[in-house]
């Protein structure tokens, strides 16, 4: 965690904060763009760390809109049940997504909304058959997952 503070000092970031060891730091950006700022930071963290790192970019109101479309406010009670799986763009195709039958996995459901997939698994994600479905969905675009703690978290820190 203090190499990835490092790194982004190193680059001009101010007020970095590193989230655990999630892979998650918030920091203060001077207005580049996010796509911009992910790409950098991709390279940067390629060339120090000798291997190549996706990096999906949320500004602040970004994330307070990901977090306001969850269409499963129900799931927000049992926080580990909900995931949000940030995608670094939207997909040019969500065919993989299209072919899952909802049915086949009731209870548990998902929906993909702009750049996130919310994924919602009533009895756990350990034992989730859909959610190594999602997560796994070849949507040609990098993705991560974080569950719902780790998200309403990133955005208490933005507001810091």
């Amino acid at each position: 965690m203090a190499r990835q503070r490092e790194l982004m000092a190193e680059l001009g970031f101010e007020h970095v904060t590193v989230h655990l060891q999630t892979g998650n730091i918030v920091f203060a950006d001077p207005g580049t763009p996010p796509g911009q700022t992910a790409r950098t930071l991709e390279d940067h963290f390629a060339a120090d760390l000798g291997f190549p790192v996706d990096v999906m970019v949320r500004t602040r109101d970004e994330l307070a809109a990901a977090i306001e479309a969850n269409p499963y406010p129900e799931a927000v009670a049992e926080p580990k049940t909900l995931h949000v799986v940030f995608l670094a763009d939207v997909p040019a195709d969500p065919a993989a997504l299209d072919a899952l039958d909802p049915a086949a996995y009731a209870p548990e459901a998902f929906r993909l909304i702009g750049r996130e997939i919310f994924l919602h698994c009533p009895d756990g994600v350990g034992r989730s058959k859909l959610a190594a479905k999602v997560t796994n969905a070849r949507l040609g675009v990098p993705a991560t997952a974080r569950n719902w703690n780790t998200v309403t978290r990133l955005l208490a820190l933005a507001d810091g």
